[in-house]
């Protein structure tokens, strides 16, 4: 599985931005799927994740009702709408698959592949 982040880039503070993250091959129904995020000198630290089906989601309390992860499994893409964006956003944006049939997961050693990553800055 390969993924493929798009949609960072610099921002106001209050705007809005959507990052994508595409994925390759036929197993991405079967995988759920997390937004990781890492800003200079900090641990990278969990953003959300998706369930397979889509229903379940979970939210760092940082981020909770500004942002919205999603997905089209058709698409094999895997979204993150952020709203509201303030500078303590800014950060490099790591999408990632966990493995075959796993549920979502706040972990980073719980996912198995990752992107790239795309970089977000707010800039207030």
């Amino acid at each position: 599985v390969q993924l493929v982040e798009s949609g960072g880039g610099l921002v106001q503070v209050g705007d809005s931005l959507r990052l994508s993250c595409a994925a390759s091959g036929d197993t991405f129904s079967n995988r759920a799927m997390g937004w990781f995020r890492q800003a200079p000198g900090k641990e990278r630290e969990f953003v959300a994740s998706i369930n397979r089906s889509g229903y379940i989601l979970r939210y760092a309390d940082s981020v909770k009702g500004r942002f919205t992860i999603s997905r089209d499994n058709a698409l094999n893409t895997v979204y993150l709408q952020m709203n509201s964006l303030k500078p303590e956003d800014t950060a490099g944006y790591y999408c990632a698959a966990g493995g075959p049939f796993s549920g979502t997961s706040e972990k980073s050693y719980e996912y198995v592949y990752w992107g790239q990553g795309t970089q977000l800055t707010v800039s207030s």
